[in-house]
């Protein structure tokens, strides 16, 4: 009984359940989930400092995390969560993308970083770059250029409210909450 290993303080899980959509266990089922890709990288025990300076690499979360395997946004998904952002987790990074994508995040949460994950560009805007780097990794680089090009302009023709030949959060965020499907897909279960 007195052998149980303490993995953060009173004081972390209380702060983790306040920046979070994570109760307790939760917390401490989504370390396990991310000392599981890594035993061998992430101790038992976190010290203070441990939750953001040990990360794991993007190519370890993409191939270990199931979550996350088959999904062609994988890598994307990581590089938005990322303080570095190239794609390496730390505990706290990884925390925060699990959060997001659970059931209980709200849905105006989800909408911001659906867009920020598809602004690949970084630009504050999702133009027919950005749309055509989705496409490549919806499709699996299987359309044409041009295919790819009619899409981007019928995506454009559709949201681009005020003609700038680019899509601003706002017109992002009136196409996603028309589409009953998005929570269902922006969601991972833990």
């Amino acid at each position: 009984m007195g052998n149980k290993i303490v993995t953060f303080s009173e004081q972390q899980l209380h702060n983790y359940q306040d920046c979070t959509f994570f109760n307790e266990k939760e917390i401490l089922r989504v370390f396990e989930k991310f000392r599981n890709i890594r035993p061998d990288l992430v101790p038992k025990k976190m010290k203070q400092y441990d939750t953001v300076n040990i990360r794991i690499s993007v190519e370890d979360i993409v191939h270990k995390l199931p979550e996350l395997q088959e999904n062609p946004f994988n890598r994307r998904i990581c590089e938005v969560f990322s303080r570095d952002g190239n794609g390496n987790l730390s505990f706290e990074d990884f925390l925060e993308l699990l959060s997001v994508f659970c059931e209980h995040a709200p849905r105006d949460i989800k909408v911001y970083y659906a867009f920020r994950i598809y602004d690949f560009d970084g630009d504050n805007h999702i133009g027919p770059e950005d749309i055509n780097e989705a496409l490549n990794l919806l499709t699996r680089q299987e359309l044409f250029a041009e295919e790819r090009q009619q899409i981007a302009e019928k995506v454009m023709e559709e949201a681009d409210v005020d003609g700038d030949g680019k899509l601003s959060f706002m017109e992002f965020e009136h196409v996603v909450t028309r589409a009953p499907e998005f929570l269902s897909t922006f969601h991972i279960r833990i």
